[in-house]
């Protein structure tokens, strides 16, 4: 496993649909080393804060396995490192054999996965195409986040350990399955609820899925 690019970007401001949107989508490799502190990246930043970055959502990570297929689909002949608005362009860490929960050491940091990705309009905006979002989530290439267990500097071509796996192993392609395409699963969801380390966002939602469990259980008695 290996970290093939580091990436980031200041917020900017940007024209959409008529009006301007702050955005720190734009990603752009790093040449050199790069901290990596508690609440992300140095020289990184995000456009609207309530929503990206924070303990839970400090990096993000895409497999450059999915690059080709994207080229593909886009009818492109390449695509930049940090194109998806990752922060690490990572290899050999695909979604089915990444757990929420494990933990992975890069050189002197080391990182735990807390959730998948969620796309937004945003992501649209830079792919210069409104519907891409749609066929990101589709596809299940989704990425996941990362919160610093340890801070310390990364670069490109650093290896990627996983020194933690955890005791649940549910990987990110099954959480973001279930969020997205099975979430009246109780039996999944109870699952999904007892891995520590998902995000608090996300542990909020599969909660209010519970409760949509128990009221369709409720109306059919």
């Amino acid at each position: 496993m290996k970290l093939i690019s580091v990436n980031v970007s200041k917020p900017r401001d940007v024209a959409y649909r008529g009006k301007m949107v702050r955005t720190g989508i734009f990603k752009e490799p790093v040449k050199g080393r790069v901290w990596l502190r508690k609440l992300g990246l140095d020289g990184d930043g995000h456009g609207d804060p309530a929503v990206h970055g924070g303990i839970d959502k400090a990096v993000y990570a895409y497999p450059i396995e999915h690059y080709e297929h994207w080229m593909r689909e886009l009818g492109r002949d390449e695509l930049p490192f940090g194109q998806f608005g990752e922060n690490f362009t990572v290899k050999g860490l695909l979604e089915e054999e990444v757990h929420i929960g494990d933990v992975f050491q890069i050189a002197g940091a080391q990182v735990q996965v807390t959730q998948p990705r969620v796309p937004c309009f945003k992501l649209g905006l830079k792919m210069e195409c409104s519907t891409f979002p749609k066929h990101f989530l589709a596809s299940e290439r989704s990425g996941f986040y990362l919160r610093v267990v340890a801070e310390g500097d990364v670069g490109a071509d650093d290896r990627i350990e996983r020194i933690k796996i955890d005791s649940a192993r549910l990987s990110v392609h099954e959480i973001h399955h279930l969020y997205y395409f099975d979430n009246l699963n109780r039996q999944g969801i109870e699952r999904v609820l007892g891995v520590s380390a998902l995000s608090d966002s996300w542990r909020e939602s599969f909660e209010g899925f519970l409760d949509k469990c128990d009221g369709a259980q409720d109306e059919r008695h």
